[in-house]
């Protein structure tokens, strides 16, 4: 008989060897998809760690469920997560409509708080970033930039070097008179 603080040992047996199952399927279908399915994570690749994190506790916890509909799900999820990724690579359209585009937060020691305030950063964040990438003077940051991901860039240099063109392709809110001197 199942109460609330106690379970016969059969429904404990189903939850165990459900939990054993849906974690190797996990696993198989994060081996074949790759590490991308759980590495840093845009929005969406937030939504469909959520998504799979629900099938699982359902699976686990409800004897009732089924494992083969649980790992249908899974693997739907998977498919659904890698199709997207594959839209967002092959169309810019796509990407432009689903993604965030990286942005330019900070450029050769001025701050830009224009783009702090769009991405809803605070100076504060910036300034622990930068402590943690070790910049030691403002003058050194050559630029930080929110990635996609939610990760903030810092590239920083005692040297005076300026950052390669390339290093800034794909990202927004740099400023016009920033722009004439990236492109050089």
């Amino acid at each position: 008989m199942e109460t609330w603080t106690l379970a016969s040992f059969s429904t404990l047996l189903k939850v165990f060897i459900s939990l054993l199952a849906i974690f190797s399927i996990i696993i198989l279908i994060t081996r074949i998809s790759g590490l991308r399915t759980f590495a840093k994570m845009s929005s969406f690749d937030f939504a469909s760690t959520i998504a799979i994190g629900s099938i699982l506790a359902s699976v686990v916890m409800n004897t009732n469920q089924s494992l083969l509909k649980g790992s249908v799900a899974l693997a739907g999820i998977v498919l659904f997560q890698t199709a997207f990724s594959y839209g967002v690579r092959k169309s810019k359209a796509i990407s432009d409509l689903l993604t965030n585009a990286p942005m330019l937060l900070m450029y050769e020691g001025e701050i830009l708080y224009e783009n702090l305030n769009k991405t809803n950063v605070g100076e504060d964040n910036l300034i622990a970033k930068l402590r943690e990438s070790n910049a030691l003077q403002m003058k050194e940051v050559r630029a930080v930039i929110l990635e996609s991901t939610g990760d903030m860039s810092v590239l920083h240099s005692s040297e005076g070097t300026i950052p390669d063109r390339k290093i800034f392709q794909g990202v927004s809110g740099i400023p016009a008179s920033i722009q004439v001197k990236i492109n050089g």
